[in-house]
């Protein structure tokens, strides 16, 4: 999947996710002081206690982040969780905005369509988007906010799990830092021999970086044994890596130009 919007520099699941919760208010916790920056356009400490997410579902299988901020267009994504169940994606996602209110006005795209199929939108609980987090991520510390780049999270079952996948040429990164650039991902390919044309930054509708990129090897066998960088870091950042195909690459870099 490609990845989603944001608010500040930083970034994914110990990227995009860690990188929100350090930066949206509605992430915040209350320590007890009166310090602290205050909600967007909100005075005097008030907090809205309405968390702003909204629940999809119905979404087309080959549904994106990117469909998502389209079928949102005018409203301010913080971010995207397209729910998977086995390893495949279940056709339905979170979606985080910025301000209550924006939330209010997705319900109104409640049974709208995407492609073909009409799409539930849904009110749902902070609650549900956190436990379908702390699921994607299989990792219990990324709550707590404390990893910031001096080791990654432990390899789980997934990890043996890709490395059962078929390979291609190409590989799928996400959890970039959105300041990466094609150097900082040939940097972290080092001993691969990876050129910047070889690299595509996938990219929103409105130029944004995603958090996501696919990178072409010289064969399948160099992608898998890329995968040795999965969950290092660039930056503060760990970056997850995926087998991917030229067909997917394809459709991102189209996406992007759109």
């Amino acid at each position: 999947m490609l990845g989603s919007g944001g608010v500040s520099d930083g970034y994914e699941v110990g990227s995009k996710r860690q990188r929100m919760m350090e930066s949206n208010p509605y992430f915040a916790v209350n320590s007890g002081g009166s310090s602290g920056f205050q909600p967007y356009g909100y005075s005097s400490g008030f907090l809205p206690s309405t968390f702003p997410v909204v629940r999809l579902r119905g979404l087309p299988f080959n549904c994106t982040d990117i469909d998502i901020f389209k079928f949102f267009t005018g409203l301010d994504i913080v971010d995207v969780l397209l729910v998977n169940k086995n390893g495949r994606f279940s056709g339905e996602a979170f979606v985080v905005f910025a301000l209550p209110m924006q939330a209010e006005f997705a319900l109104q795209k409640d049974r709208q369509n995407m492609g073909r199929r009409y799409v539930e939108v849904f009110r749902c609980k902070k609650q549900d988007y956190n436990h379908a987090v702390s699921t994607e991520v299989n990792y219990e510390g990324i709550y707590d906010n404390d990893f910031h780049g001096s080791s990654p999270p432990a390899r789980s079952k997934r990890f043996h799990e890709k490395d059962q996948m078929e390979y291609t040429e190409i590989l799928k990164l996400r959890g970039l830092p959105f300041s990466a650039t094609k150097s900082d991902i040939v940097e972290f390919f080092g001993e691969f021999n990876v050129t910047d044309e070889k690299v595509h930054v996938a990219r929103r509708p409105d130029g944004k970086a995603t958090g996501e990129a696919y990178v072409e090897f010289a064969s399948a066998e160099e992608a898998k044994r890329a995968m040795e960088k999965d969950k290092m870091t660039i930056g503060s950042r760990y970056v997850e890596l995926f087998p991917s195909t030229p067909d997917e690459a394809r459709r991102a870099k189209s996406r992007s130009r759109q």
